[in-house]
């Protein structure tokens, strides 16, 4: 009976509404293979040497101020406030924005704290750093999460990330959120 009521629940449901064990390893197979193909684009995107030179020069320059935002003035900026656009308005989003597709929710790139460097638009957070779409990354690895309705971009989605690295070395993350009524 247990069973019957969550498959009818699993049916019934939106996917934002569903436990979490409604996660990436049980997404159609057309739709993972559609979710990989976007992870190894990404990774490409990664390695754009714009986007290393952009995450490198953070990484050896970062702004004091960077490390005094709090979540909670980041919560509180307005996109169109001048430390909030310059993330978008930097060449680094520039080729974000030149790979950006109907299935793309969101893209930001991070250094190695965590903090953004350039994104599509303003994210939720300002530091992703002691989560797995930035940690997994920084240790060379790429990274899929689990379906999730995005707080910053109302989307129901899924991200994945990819390492930026640096003569091998990881120096920051690429995270990208796929819209999945795109991808399906």
């Amino acid at each position: 009976m247990k069973r019957i009521v969550i498959l009818i629940l699993s049916l019934t449901l939106p996917l934002a509404l569903q436990p979490n064990w409604c996660n990436a390893a049980e997404l159609d197979a057309k739709v993972q293979q559609q979710i990989d193909a976007k992870l190894k684009a990404v990774t490409t995107w990664a390695a754009n040497p714009i986007i290393v030179a952009a995450v490198k020069a953070q990484n050896e320059h970062r702004p004091d101020e960077f490390s005094k935002m709090t979540q909670e003035q980041w919560a509180a900026a307005v996109p169109t406030e001048r430390f909030v656009r310059q993330f978008t308005q930097n060449a680094a989003a520039d080729y974000l924005k030149s790979q950006r597709d109907a299935t793309i929710t969101e893209a930001f790139i991070s250094d190695t704290e965590g903090y953004k460097v350039a994104f599509l638009a303003k994210p939720s957070s300002w530091s992703h750093k002691g989560k797995p779409k930035h940690d997994v990354p920084l240790s060379g690895k790429t990274w899929q999460g689990k379906v999730e309705l995005d707080e910053s971009t109302g989307f129901q989605q899924i991200q994945i990330a990819a390492p930026v690295l640096d003569a091998g070395k990881p120096i920051g993350s690429l995270v990208v959120g796929l819209s999945l009524g795109k991808l399906e």
